[in-house]
């Protein structure tokens, strides 16, 4: 049994392959040394397991370590130029490297010369990472913290600190910083903010940028602590479809930290939740033309501008635009409401929001986590919208027309334009709650076509 002690002095036991100690125990029989490195090791000082294990060996050469390798699974040399070796097992895999340093030669995250180095120290190879939280080692399989960079000091601090000057080489560690902040509850060091605005994201694919707003809107932590950072670094200028709601981005702060609290979304609706969000300050804008800019878009074709920039995932270019449209067309009333249900929206109201938005699951958090509305009032206010919803059938779905046209073939009818006004006009109908059910349509209709 091998543990540690957490940053809040805790004696924690990480979840640690046997097969990896074992593997470790001969890299040191054979004169090297295994590290641990990275987020397994940040996560491990925060009391948490991670199940990225990379390995750093140092002190052997190539052909050695794969001999070691071999006898427990299956090798594979991913990147020759990064000295990368992957071991598949049953039921686990592993990726050992060597050190390295890294030069920047040229345009984007590829133009890179590394250069692999067993002889290197853990500072000197630790030099070329980003965070001094990230540039942590543990040599195995003792678990001796090595930490160079003070990384434990900056985590107890609640720091988010680059390690030096080879942060600069890729831009992408810019918004590393603010989901780092969100996951991790940090603030970024002044120095590490005077770093990050000297860099450019011009240089960076969609596929990469797109990964790193998941990872801050998506992970578990405190969004709004990421907001922050993307304010320090002054992101906004780069990203001007990302604005304060109604003049104030601590209120989009509150409302993003809100959503990421929500427990009952599925994944594809946390993504459209949270992306929403984001660009909810164009929302509040309603549309309107905003004084001074010249922009008189409506916050939908803002949203598919700022989605264009960083994704082409179909389920957000579709589902965003939608629910920024509505997500602040319903508002809990001022003042007391003490009898919330007689000022809701009507049952017609509510079925029409269900249809356009396919059920009111995600409309609801946005009522209930307004930021801009009393916060006893919408709370209230959404339970009772939500129960309403339940009632009337389209919380989780929007309403289905009772009137099909196989039943109005039976009377007749023949595919074509009747068929479809006779089904929308009774679709009308139903959502004003004048035909109940699929009986009622038939009733309808008739009396449609006899007159």
């Amino acid at each position: 049994m091998r543990t540690i002690q957490t940053l809040s002095g805790v004696e924690f036991e990480p979840d640690l392959p046997h097969r990896l100690l074992t593997i470790a125990d001969e890299i040191r029989a054979a004169g090297g040394r295994a590290y641990l490195v990275g987020g397994w090791v940040r996560d491990a000082m925060l009391g948490g397991n991670c199940r990225d294990y990379d390995i750093e060996v140092y002190d052997m050469e190539q052909d050695v370590l794969i001999a070691i390798l071999s006898k427990f699974g299956r090798t594979n040399l991913v990147g020759k130029a990064f000295g990368v070796i992957h071991l598949a097992m049953k039921g686990l895999s592993l990726d050992f490297s060597f050190p390295r340093t890294e030069s920047k030669v040229g345009y984007g995250h590829r133009g890179f010369v590394v250069h692999t180095d067993a002889k290197l120290t853990f500072r000197e190879a630790a030099l070329r990472r980003d965070f001094t939280i990230n540039a942590m080692g543990m040599e195995l399989p003792d678990l001796t913290l090595c930490d160079p960079y003070n990384g434990v000091e900056d985590l107890k601090a609640g720091v988010l600190r680059h390690v030096g000057p080879a942060f600069a080489e890729d831009s992408l560690r810019i918004l590393r910083g603010v989901q780092f902040a969100s996951r991790f509850r940090l603030r970024l060091a002044p120095e590490t903010v005077e770093m990050c605005r000297t860099l450019s994201l011009d240089d960076l694919s969609i596929e990469r940028l797109f990964e790193e707003f998941k990872k801050w809107l998506l992970k578990p932590g405190k969004p709004s602590l990421g907001l922050r950072a993307f304010l320090e670094i002054k992101l906004d200028e780069y990203f001007p479809e990302i604005r304060p709601l109604a003049g104030r981005w601590d209120a989009l702060g509150e409302l993003l930290d809100y959503l990421s609290s929500v427990t009952y979304f599925t994944d594809e609706e946390r993504m459209v939740a949270m992306f929403t969000a984001l660009l909810a300050g164009n929302a509040v804008q309603s549309c309107e033309l905003d004084a001074g800019s010249g922009n008189d878009s409506c916050a939908e074709d803002t949203a598919l501008k700022f989605l264009a920039r960083i994704t082409n995932e179909i389920k957000l270019v579709r589902g965003v635009p939608l629910l920024l449209k509505h997500a602040f067309s319903v508002k809990a009333p001022s003042g007391s409401i003490d009898s919330p249900s007689v000022r809701l929206p009507s049952d017609p109201e509510i079925r029409r929001l269900s249809v356009a938005l396919n059920g009111l699951r995600l409309l609801i958090p946005f009522v209930e986590g307004n930021p801009l509305e009393d916060s006893e009032n919408r709370k209230t206010f959404a339970a009772a919208l939500k129960q309403r919803s339940m009632d009337l059938g389209v919380y989780e779905k929007a309403p289905v027309a009772y009137l099909t046209g196989k039943m109005l073939m039976d009377l007749g009818v023949k595919p074509g334009k009747q068929m479809g006004d006779l089904i929308k006009q009774s679709f009308e109908l139903q959502l004003d709650g004048k035909i109940l059910n699929a009986s009622d349509a038939m009733g309808w209709a008739r009396g449609a076509l006899d007159g």
